[in-house]
C-alpha cells in the first residue's frame, strides 16, 4: 500500500489544499487522524470538496475535536484522552495520503510530538512550505527534525506565489527531492484544483 503523510513547516500554509489535490490525482484514500476545530469544518470536508474523490474516500477522523488548538489542549478541552492504539494506519485499498495537524513540533499529548507519531509510522513525508520570506530557516529546520527521527522524506512541495530562490536553495541545501509549486487559485474548484497539481507538482 502507497502512504504518503503530508505536513507543513507551519500551520495554514495550504496543506490541506495540497492533501485534496494529492488525494485526488492518486485516487487515494484520504485520511485526517486528528482534527482540532471543526467550525464551520474541519479539512475532512474540505477535501471532499476538492478533491474530486467518492464519498467512501474520505475515511473518518480517529479524534474529531471541537477546539481549534493545538491537539493536545483540545483534546484536554473537550475532556478527550488521545491514545496511540486508535492512531494506526488504516488499511484500504490503493493509496492513502494521511494529512497531519499543524507542524512538525505540535503536541499530540504531553508526551508525544505530531512528528513522533510520523517515526512510529515510519512513511514517507511530503513536507508542505511556503515561498515567502522566513520559509528557508523553517524548512531546513522541519527536515533536520525529521532526519534526526529517521523519517523518510518523499520531498518539499512549496506553497504560494513564486520565488525561484527559495524554490531553488531549499533543496538544494537539505538535499531533498523538489516536487514543484502549487500556485495560489484564483478560483477553489475541483477542476481548477486539479489542473494546477497536474502542471505543477511532481508526485513522487
Amino acid at each position: 500500500m502507497t502512504i504518503f503523510i503530508v505536513t507543513g513547516t507551519d500551520t495554514g500554509i495550504g496543506k490541506t489544499v495540497f492533501s485534496a489535490g494529492l488525494a485526488g490525482a492518486l485516487g487515494a484514500c484520504y485520511w485526517k487522524p486528528i482534527q482540532a476545530g471543526v467550525d464551520p469544518e474541519g479539512d475532512k470536508e474540505t477535501v471532499a470538496a476538492l478533491s474530486g474523490l467518492p464519498a467512501e474516500r474520505i475515511l473518518p477522523e480517529a479524534y474529531r475535536l471541537a477546539t481549534p488548538a493545538s491537539p493536545h489542549l483540545a483534546a484536554r478541552i473537550d475532556g478527550v484522552d488521545i491514545r496511540l492504539d486508535r492512531l494506526a494506519l488504516p488499511r484500504v485499498d490503493g493509496p492513502l495520503v494521511v494529512e497531519g495537524a499543524g507542524g512538525l513540533m505540535v503536541p499530540i499529548s504531553e508526551t508525544m510530538l505530531m512528528i513522533d507519531l510520523f517515526a512510529h509510522w515510519g512513511q514517507p513525508v511530503i513536507l508542505c512550505a511556503r515561498t515567502a520570506l522566513g520559509t528557508i530557516n523553517h524548512s531546513l529546520l522541519s527536515i533536520e527534525a525529521l532526519r534526526a527521527r529517521d523519517v523518510p522524506i518523499a520531498g518539499i512541495a512549496f506553497i504560494g506565489d513564486e520565488h525561484a530562490e527559495n524554490e531553488r536553495i531549499i533543496p538544494a541545501l537539505a538535499k531533498v527531492p523538489a516536487l514543484g509549486r502549487l500556485p495560489m487559485l484564483a478560483e477553489m474548484t475541483p477542476d481548477a484544483l486539479a489542473h494546477a497539481f497536474a502542471r505543477h507538482i511532481n508526485l513522487p
